[in-house]
């Protein structure tokens, strides 16, 4: 018998210190990189998006992957290339993430929400953002480490 899944992941993290160090001219590469990434590691990307200072990605795994092998690695291929192909060496990503499991019919409404983050945050910060996710999901937080 075969195994079948269905494991959908909204993740979220940000640049060092939420620095708004992902500017406009690059962020489409950065993205489409991200993307790609993920695809090398047998990742499913469904979405990417963001703005300045985080991205946000909807992606389809296998019940083999774990979730932190997974994200060190986005996180640390991404930093690279932006370190040798954006020439910025200041670039960081922070050291969590927020990550999310989705049921399969959450994932449009998950996608839509995605592609509108340069509209959202003109009207919440991050930090507003991720504090209405983690209340929404009931996970318990420590304000210290969401400045």
């Amino acid at each position: 018998m075969s195994t079948y899944h269905s494991l959908h992941y909204h993740l979220v993290f940000s640049t060092k210190n939420r620095k708004p160090w992902i500017k406009e001219a690059w962020i489409g590469r950065l993205h489409s990189y991200l993307g790609g990434t993920l695809q090398g590691m047998d990742v499913k990307p469904l979405d990417i998006g963001g703005v300045e200072d985080h991205v946000h990605l909807l992606m389809g795994m296998k019940p083999t992957h774990r979730i932190s092998d997974v994200v060190r690695e986005l996180k640390k291929s991404a930093t690279e290339w932006v370190h040798h192909e954006i020439d910025f060496a200041p670039f960081g990503w922070q050291d969590g993430y927020a990550i999310f499991s989705l049921s399969p019919d959450a994932c449009p409404t998950v996608s839509r929400y995605i592609r509108h983050q340069k509209e959202h945050h003109q009207k919440r910060s991050f930090r507003e953002e991720l504090i209405k996710m983690l209340d929404r999901a009931g996970i318990q937080y420590d304000p210290t480490y969401l400045h």
